[in-house]
């Protein structure tokens, strides 16, 4: 199991910050998640129920060596917002494999534990975990 380089830079960049410092970062990362495509619609895409705010993720892997990720979480759910665009920007473009390979737990080498809720960081987890299955099926 290994960290994509794109991701790899994102766990480097919160290694990189300190306390609330952290928090910051993951709200910038939340500002930073792209809008859906205009033929996506949330109604087509699958929750995550896991997440304690609403969450719904695609995950097109037609072509298997380069899988798109699309992911729609309210502007009032920074944290939840924040996980998504984390993922988008360290997994989006990939290969199945890439995707596949990534450790299930690498959310914990951000640093967040202190500062974000177990609960939340579930809703990360839970998220790769779908992305995973899907690209299993």
């Amino acid at each position: 199991m290994s960290i994509p380089a794109p991701l790899a830079e994102i766990v480097d960049d919160f290694a990189a910050v300190e306390g609330q410092d952290k928090l910051q970062l993951l709200l910038e990362f939340s500002r930073e998640l792209p809008p859906l495509p205009a033929e996506l619609e949330e109604a087509a895409m699958e929750p995550v129920p896991e997440c304690q705010s609403p969450l719904f993720l695609s995950v097109d892997a037609a072509d298997r060596a380069h899988v798109k990720l699309h992911f729609s979480a309210p502007a009032e759910a920074p944290t939840t917002r924040g996980f998504a665009s984390i993922l988008h920007q360290g997994l989006d473009g990939l290969s199945a494999q890439e995707i596949l390979d990534v450790p299930d737990d690498f959310y914990s080498d951000l640093g967040l534990a202190d500062a974000v809720s177990p609960l939340r960081l579930r809703g990360m987890s839970a998220m790769l975990a779908r992305i995973k299955r899907h690209l299993r099926a």
